[in-house]
This record gives C-alpha cells, structure tokens and sequence, in this order.
C-alpha cells in the first residue's frame, strides 16, 4: 500500500466517522474568520468564541475595528492570551482591509499572508472555509496525526507537512480532511493521554500501530 493509498483510506473511514464537520470558531462574515484564528494561537476555540462576541458588540464591523485604539482592543482580547500584540496585529490587519480591499478579505493565499498576524494556516483556513479553495491547515492536531498515522514522517515544521500532504490530499478534500483530524485529534488521537487507539476508525492503517508494507 502506497502513502496515497494510505491517505485515501483514511480520509474515507474519517468521513463516516465525522460526516459533518466545519470549523469550530464561530463566524458570520470572512473577516470575522480572520479575526478569531489570530486570537486562537495559544487559546482555545471556545475561549476565542465567547471573548469576540464582546469585540463585535462594540466594533460591529471592519471600520469599526480599525478605526479603534489598539488599547481598547487589547482590553477586550486580553483573555485570550498575548492581549497586545494580538490587538495590534488585528487593528493593523482591518485597517488594511479598510484602506485597500473595501473592507473585504482578498480571496488571494498570498495576499493573505501579507495581513498583519497571518501565516499559512490561517491562509489555509481563509481559503478553504470561506472561499472553498483546496487548502490544507497544518495546525498541531494536523501535524500530530499525519506523524503518528506514517503520511509523513518525524516532520514536525507546518509548512514541510503541509507540502507533503499536498502530494497525498486530493485538494478538494483538504480542508474538511483537516477538521476531520481536528476533531479525531480531540476525541481520539489525543495528545495529553494515550491514544484511544482500541476505538480508532483507522487503527488498522495507522503506523503507530504496526502497519507495514508501504512503500515510501
């Protein structure tokens, strides 16, 4: 069984697992997206979920957002964590939405990453959750999983697995591939415990375990 093979075997079985998947920031509009992945870095969705209802009570939409104090953004994200260089990130990043996109998020990868507080995963998340562009979004659950499941091996830097798994994903399944890992990763493929691996739809494909045979 080749990598590919491996990757569309398991993309099938996480499909039946988790049919219905998306992502867990809660957002109505793209730039609200944008908003909520650079105040999830070392937070939790939740957390992210509830602080962001507060900043859109007071700033209701992009030019709102930039026009205000970064202090009184930090103010309101300081629960996330790392308060002020997210503010700042985040007031620069709508300004710029502002002043050169009519206050829309550019439905371009690398125009994304030239936002203030925007590397590649949140671009993927950008691009695959809003525009339903293949995209794949290497974030820890991501990494973690591919490494353990053998689609990469002991590749631990986001953008080296995110081009390894571009060679293995078809692109119009990356990104629900992705939150399908998210959510495995939770419930299953844990990292603060061992696996659950006796309750895993793809133990049987999954390195960790024993699988053998697969050409490199």
């Amino acid at each position: 069984m080749t990598k590919e093979e491996r990757a569309l075997k398991i993309i099938g079985r996480l499909k039946e697992e988790y049919p219905e998947v998306g992502c867990t920031l809660d957002y109505d509009e793209a730039w609200k997206l944008l908003v909520s992945v650079r105040l999830a870095a070392q937070c939790t969705d939740a957390r992210v979920n509830v602080v962001v209802e507060k900043l859109y009570a007071k700033f209701p939409d992009v030019d709102a957002l930039a026009g205000a104090e970064v202090g009184e953004i930090e103010e309101i994200v300081r629960p996330c964590g790392l308060g002020a260089s997210k503010a700042r990130d985040i007031s620069a990043c709508m300004k710029i939405l502002r002043d050169q996109y009519g206050g829309k998020v550019p439905e371009d990868f690398d125009a994304l990453l030239k936002l203030p507080g925007v590397g590649r995963k949140s671009a993927n998340l950008i691009m695959g959750d809003v525009f339903g562009k293949p995209a794949i979004v290497t974030d820890t659950h991501c990494i973690r999983l591919v490494n353990r499941m053998g689609l990469v091996e002991n590749v631990k830097e986001p953008k080296k697995v995110e081009m390894a798994l571009w060679k293995l994903i078809p692109g119009e399944e990356g990104s629900d591939f992705c939150h399908r890992l998210v959510f495995h990763g939770r419930e299953v493929c844990t990292a603060r415990t061992k696996p659950f691996c006796e309750k895993c739809c793809v133990r049987d494909l999954c390195e960790q375990n024993g699988v053998e045979n697969v050409e490199k």
